[in-house]
């Protein structure tokens, strides 16, 4: 089980290196390595799992953040508008296309890597064209696929590519990004108690 311990921090090299593609077929060391990261993610976000091992909540996790310097990735997260899981893990994506429009994440982006607090906005593409390789745990399966991913997603894609390619978010902050539309996520009305 991949715990808090397990994440590497700023200042460690690995988080600076480009990560190397994954050989094809899937070794069943790489299959364990992006199931631990999925699940890390899933226990990130149970309440009472995250507390009992003290897991900062997470949506995306890079290879390269457990130390381990190869082109893999997990996303396991709704979107903005909380309609969609998306829950993928990736082996050698890349990005094909991107439009030139760009948002940002209206608090600034936060990092598991990352300790300290980072003011700033960081500029990501509003929507992004993936080429990866998408495995399936169930079926045990490795497949090529492209994917379309828009607002919150393309945000948290990005952020993970990055890892992948030796950069850290905060090598992207900005004071202010004029004329960028912040990324809008949708707000959850709670219920007013029913009078009887």
């Amino acid at each position: 089980m991949i715990t808090m311990k397990d994440i590497i921090r700023e200042g460690h090299p690995t988080l600076t290196k480009r990560a190397v593609d994954v050989r094809l077929p899937l070794s069943n060391k790489d299959k364990n390595t992006l199931k631990e990261m999925r699940q890390f993610l899933i226990n990130s976000q149970t309440p009472k799992i995250a507390e009992a091992y003290e897991l900062r909540p997470g949506v995306g996790l890079a290879a390269p953040q457990i130390d381990i310097s190869k082109r893999m990735l997990a996303i396991y997260t709704e979107d903005e508008k909380f309609e969609k899981l998306h829950d993928y893990l990736m082996v050698n994506p890349r990005i094909v296309s991107h439009t030139e429009a760009q948002t940002y994440m209206p608090g600034g982006e936060g990092c598991l890597s990352i300790d300290r607090e980072v003011e700033g906005l960081v500029p990501r593409h509003k929507r992004v064209t993936v080429k990866t390789y998408l495995y399936d745990t169930v079926r045990d399966v490795l497949e090529e696929h492209t994917l379309k991913l828009k607002g919150f997603i393309a945000i948290v894609f990005q952020h993970e590519l990055d890892h992948l390619n030796g950069v850290l978010f905060t090598e992207r902050v900005k004071a202010t990004l004029e004329g960028v539309e912040p990324l809008q996520f949708k707000t959850i009305e709670k219920e007013s108690p029913k009078e009887e």
